[in-house]
């Protein structure tokens, strides 16, 4: 009797049938009820490792198209009226090369469009990286902000309640570039000596904004053999030399005469052997506080001779490459001047102009030169920074003249308004002076 209690007391349940189905049957519905309510949580979960990393990728593919785009408008900021106008054709360029759903960003790909927004000029940076009050005027803007949009398609997070059946979601990505700190170290420019007129102005070593200046190759003045005049249209006078960078291992365009020409159309090529250059340091640059010395063959010699050496002449030959394709009869004698020619197109805009900001061409024109503390033909000149000016065509043309037996040319200073193609911005100090263009955000 006593086992039998015992098996009962068990097996409780066994008398009560109906009772025990109906606590089967509430275990089973709220196992159904955690499982509803665990659904959207799971999904969530997946759209973490799904959506989420999709949307990773998606804003990084579009942060590296707005940052392109960024930089290819910033180079186009030259301090003119027609800067941005060129800025937006640079973006516009640029946003082809870069592809979002397999269409260039920018172009419809039906509902996973991407969009451009308008290009915001600035000033000044902080205000580019703060997206401030940009619309900072054209021959005044510095810095540039691109956003580009894209609509992402949802996996997981489509079903979610919150989102209401969203199958898309918005990614924004932005990129703001623009001007570097002025450049201790300047790669591609023209070697060009030119004197400070006042080595105690940091900003712009004695020149003056929108005066023309006729540039003339150095050489010895006396009573007998005065300077020459300044050309037509220029205020003064100011001598240049050009400095040393023949390199006499370059595999093409061997001659100096070439390298000159190549000098002078697009800046120094980025080629060469160290050996060639000072303190070992590559052909196509010059670095502030560095000392340089003259091109071996660019002698100077008494005013009255008025007649440069043939390594000059060459050089303001490269000169007017920027505003003609046809070498002109005193360049006939530069053994690659046919081949050198065809490589180096014209300016734009090869008009003269009394103030920079109404050139409208795309820089062409515009040559970085080094300042060095003075003119030395027989020892070294140490580099103080670097400035820029327009070239400005012979009077009543539309180019320069190489033959000028002085090796004259008429440039408007316009300061440090153009970005440089490469450079390094530390090593120095420096209040003034041209940058690059690099990425801010």
């Amino acid at each position: 009797m006593s086992f039998r209690i015992s098996m009962w007391r068990t097996h409780s349940c066994v008398p009560r049938r109906h009772s025990c189905r109906r606590v089967a049957g509430n275990r089973g519905a709220a196992a159904l009820q955690l499982l509803v309510i665990l659904v959207p949580v799971l999904f969530g979960l997946i759209g973490f490792a799904v959506d989420l990393g999709m949307m990773y990728s998606v804003k990084g593919e579009l942060k590296a198209g707005a940052g392109a785009m960024a930089l290819a408008a910033a180079q186009q900021l030259i301090g003119t009226d027609a800067a941005t106008a060129a800025a937006v054709t640079a973006l516009a360029a640029t946003s082809n090369n870069y592809y979002f759903h397999g269409f260039p960003i920018g172009k419809s790909a039906g509902s996973q469009a991407s969009t451009i927004s308008d290009p915001a000029y600035y000033s000044a940076a902080a205000d580019a990286i703060a997206n401030g009050s940009g619309g900072a005027a054209a021959a005044m803007s510095k810095y540039v902000r691109v956003t580009v949009t894209g609509q992402v398609p949802l996996t997981f997070w489509s079903f979610m309640p919150l989102l209401n059946g969203t199958r898309n979601t918005t990614v924004a990505a932005t990129a703001v570039a623009g001007i570097s700190p002025p450049l201790c170290l300047a790669c591609g420019i023209e070697p060009i000596a030119v004197a400070a007129l006042n080595q105690g102005d940091t900003t712009d070593f004695g020149f003056t904004s929108g005066v023309k200046y006729s540039l003339t190759f150095l050489c010895t003045a006396s009573a007998s053999s005065p300077a020459p005049a300044p050309l037509p249209g220029a205020a003064q006078l100011v001598s240049y030399l050009l400095l040393n960078r023949f390199d006499p291992g370059a595999t093409l365009f061997t001659d100096e005469a070439s390298q000159a020409f190549q000098d002078g159309a697009g800046g120094l090529p980025g080629a060469t052997s160290n050996a060639a250059c000072p303190a070992g340091q590559s052909c196509a640059c010059f670095r502030v506080n560095n000392t340089e010395m003259i091109w071996a063959s660019a002698t100077v010699a008494a005013c009255s001779a008025a007649q440069v050496p043939p390594v000059i002449t060459a050089s303001v030959c490269g000169l007017d490459a920027r505003f003609e394709s046809s070498p002109q009869t005193a360049c006939t004698g530069i053994p690659s001047v046919g081949t050198l020619s065809g490589i180096y197109a014209p300016d734009t805009d090869t008009n003269d102009y009394d103030t920079y900001t109404d050139y409208t061409g795309q820089g062409r024109r515009v040559i970085t030169v080094p300042i060095v503390d003075t003119l030395n033909a027989a020892g070294s000149m140490t580099v103080m920074g670097f400035r820029q000016f327009l070239l400005i065509p012979a009077q009543g043309a539309t180019y320069l003249n190489p033959g000028d037996p002085y090796g004259r040319f008429v440039a408007l200073y316009i300061g440090s308004v153009k970005p440089i193609a490469q450079g390094r911005f530390d090593g120095c100090q420096q209040a003034a002076g041209p940058g690059k263009v690099v990425l801010h955000q």
